[in-house]
């Protein structure tokens, strides 16, 4: 009996064997061919390479700070430290180049009401436009950022603000709070324009523009947008903040002025916003 049950399990475990030994077989060409067809890591050749590269952008953009005055390198030095990794690149070939930025530095014209624009990387696209249809009406500034979801809001308004008085605030949150529950956005957003409230700017929020329902994140996200502007309403009106209807003002023309399967838009479009956004600061300032 004990024969049978240890002959039995050596047949089992020479099956087990087996099918182990197949599988490694087939496993592993197909592991080498996808390592193969992969991106091999970078020489140390090509790593040094990158390292001088960086270094001698970096050095050049240094150069240029230098050539500025000490209130201007003050804002590109915020500009650095707020920027992050995506953006902060995008600006110093900006400024290598000699292209004008929505991030670049303001000197006021003390004659002029200041207005601050917040926002996303929308609101970045608009701010050009807005500063052109308001110049010599306003000076316009930028936060130093792309200024993301509601919770880096209350993280880094201060920083935003910094020391000079508003007489203009134009906000938004919305595009990075999509997935954010209804009752966190609404506790936020009710903090920040709280905040903003105690500056004794005059406040204008603009609601989040669309978001197509066919982006990776499908029809939910567009659901979600209309949710927060409805939330984002009922504060604004609670709290007598003005408010400029980008996402009513600029539907009509999605299908020729936003990206195809994208929340941002072609120059026309930021064209568009930016003199709605003027037009509506220069009625807020009661400009005429």
């Amino acid at each position: 009996m004990n024969v049978c049950k240890n002959n039995g399990l050596k047949l089992f475990m020479g099956i087990v064997r087996t099918l182990i030994f197949v599988n490694m077989i087939c496993v592993l060409p197909a592991f080498a061919q996808n390592t193969k067809k992969g991106a091999e890591p970078p020489s140390a050749e090509e790593v040094a390479k990158k390292k001088a590269a960086d270094k001698a952008k970096n050095d050049k953009f240094q150069m240029w700070k230098n050539t500025l005055s000490q209130e201007q390198q003050v804002w590109e030095t915020v500009l650095e430290k707020n920027l992050g990794n995506f953006y902060l690149p995008i600006y110093q070939a900006e400024k290598l180049s000699n292209r004008i930025s929505a991030w670049d530095y303001v000197k006021d014209n003390p004659k002029l009401p200041r207005v601050l624009l917040i926002g996303d990387s929308v609101s970045r696209g608009y701010t050009l436009p807005a500063r052109v249809a308001l110049e010599r009406k306003a000076n316009v500034h930028r936060a130093p950022e792309n200024c993301g979801p509601t919770s880096n809001g209350i993280k880094k308004m201060e920083v935003w603000l910094g020391e000079g008085k508003w007489d203009v605030i134009h906000f938004n949150f919305g595009i990075h709070d999509r997935k954010t529950s209804a009752k966190d956005y609404e506790n936020r957003l009710e903090l920040i324009v709280k905040q903003l409230k105690a500056t004794g700017a005059k406040l204008i929020w603009a609601s989040t523009t669309p978001i197509p329902p066919d982006t990776k994140d499908g029809p939910e996200a567009t659901t979600a947008i209309i949710e927060k502007n409805r939330i984002a309403a009922d504060i604004m009106k609670k709290n007598m903040v003005h408010v400029n209807d980008l996402f009513d003002f600029i539907t009509p023309q999605l299908s020729k002025v936003q990206n195809p399967m994208d929340v941002h838009f072609k120059s026309e479009g930021y064209d568009m916003l930016g003199r709605q956004v003027a037009l509506k600061i220069e009625q807020v300032l009661k400009i005429k």
